[in-house]
């Protein structure tokens, strides 16, 4: 019958050749289910898919039957890769590209792939789908309206510590990703530098061993040093900084103060003083207190 739309014609429109450009196409981040259809679709339809890790990628693709040419492009070979890509895209070919897991461009090297093709007036498009950023402030619990994502914590402490300083006053929602065997330690140096602040750890999120622990960074040290370092794919969710009504906007560090008060008071004596001078919260002053007496 003429003018009747099959699924194997349907699937033949979509499987058409795709106008020449780059296709950031969001991939899942543990539960294979999450693909959308339009993103096997681009992949079954592009030329080329850039990709972090031809080997990760593969698995995805061979998942699903689809059998196309992978480049390698991360942050080690990007320079040398930017170049072929533009060149491919001018050439008329469209090209895919994925990260290992989730959005590209969300702490990969992306964006300066993108920058350069608009730049050049080379067409860019997005198909969007999973991102463990968006994934973990949804399970956290924590306020959603503001939030702030800062990517992987440096490796060295006083580097650590002062990042997270910065952020103190900071008046959205934190997430950054952390591994296993450094969130201990990175946790350890935001409860310094923030506070006793309310926080999350998800971890393998959409995978099997789905996990989310909730409560106060001290609450979650204090697991940490029970069950010893967790396995898998963590996102951290933070508590944001409060905003003080006008009259609470005195002019004292209640850091330097406290320090002070730590030469002449016990732990618990100084958090209280300072708390009841300032107006911070007790708890949190109390674990700075904590931080500062061992060092």
């Amino acid at each position: 019958m003429q003018g009747v739309k099959t699924a194997d014609n349907m699937h033949e429109q979509q499987a058409a050749p795709l106008k020449a450009g780059l296709y950031i196409v969001a991939t899942p981040i543990g539960n294979l289910g999450d693909i959308s259809k339009r993103a096997l679709d681009i992949l079954r339809s592009v030329d080329v898919i850039a990709c972090e890790d031809t080997r990760v990628t593969a698995k995805l693709l061979n998942a699903f039957l689809i059998k196309k040419p992978m480049m390698a492009y991360h942050e080690h070979n990007g320079e040398q890769q930017r170049p072929k890509i533009e060149g491919m895209i001018r050439e008329g070919k469209a090209v895919a590209l994925v990260s290992d897991a989730g959005t590209p461009l969300i702490s990969d090297p992306g964006y300066k792939l993108v920058g350069d093709l608009t730049e050049a007036g080379l067409y860019v498009t997005t198909i969007p789908g999973p991102s463990a950023v968006i994934a973990a402030l949804t399970l956290a619990g924590l306020p959603t309206n503001r939030f702030l994502f800062l990517g992987f914590p440096p490796n060295k402490r006083k580097s650590r510590q002062d990042w997270f300083t910065r952020e103190q006053k900071t008046n959205a929602t934190l997430v950054f990703y952390e591994s296993g065997r450094r969130l201990k330690e990175s946790l350890t140096d935001a409860r310094l530098a923030l506070g006793d602040r309310k926080a999350a750890i998800c971890r393998e999120i959409s995978k099997k061993f789905e996990e989310v622990v909730r409560g106060d960074i001290t609450d979650l040290i204090e697991k940490l040093e029970q069950d010893g370092p967790p396995k898998g794919e963590i996102v951290v969710v933070i508590e944001g900084g409060q905003v003080k009504a006008s009259h609470d906007n005195v002019d004292i560090d209640a850091d330097a103060l406290l320090e002070k008060a730590l030469a002449h008071m016990s732990v618990k004596s100084a958090s209280t003083f300072v708390a009841e001078v300032t107006g911070r919260r007790k708890k949190e002053l109390y674990a700075k207190a904590l931080d500062l007496a061992k060092k």
